[in-house]
């Protein structure tokens, strides 16, 4: 089987930039497209009721704050892609629920294979914190590359 679209998601954290420098030296292998995504949760809605005007506002805020964390993520993965000669696509959005994001992204984006980093917990901490890796292996019909 040949991979030619890698769906690698980030989110600005410390393994950044190793699923960065991983997957674009496994993407330049393979000749391969890089769709790097930042999905980021949905505003919580505040407990207490406000007006509208207020949840627009904090809606606009919580927009901008994404667009702000993202861009700058997305920007130094294609720069990077850019420098290796790696075609590369960067996506972000809001979500609900990150993994079920991560597996519609690959889909919709055409790619042939998921890459992600993961912390490597054990099994304790995966029961503590969850595993977005494990939700996505669970969930998706792709092959999923999973570098610690």
């Amino acid at each position: 089987m040949t991979f030619k679209r890698l769906l690698v998601p980030v989110d600005g954290s410390e393994l950044t930039e190793r699923a960065i420098a991983s997957s674009v030296s496994l993407a330049r292998q393979l000749g391969a497209a890089i769709v790097g995504f930042v999905a980021e949760p949905m505003p919580a809605l505040p407990p207490h009721t406000r007006s509208r005007e207020a949840l627009l506002n904090a809606e606009a805020d919580h927009d901008a704050d994404v667009r702000a964390h993202a861009l700058p993520v997305l920007q130094r993965f294609e720069a990077a892609a850019r420098d290796a000669g790696v075609p590369f696509e960067g996506v972000f959005d809001q979500v609900p629920r990150i993994d079920r994001a991560i597996i519609e992204a690959a889909e919709s984006h055409g790619c042939d294979m998921i890459v992600m980093v993961t912390h490597g917990r054990g099994a304790f901490g995966e029961f503590l914190f969850g595993s977005q890796t494990k939700a996505v292996l669970a969930g998706s019909q792709l092959p999923l590359l999973v570098l610690h």
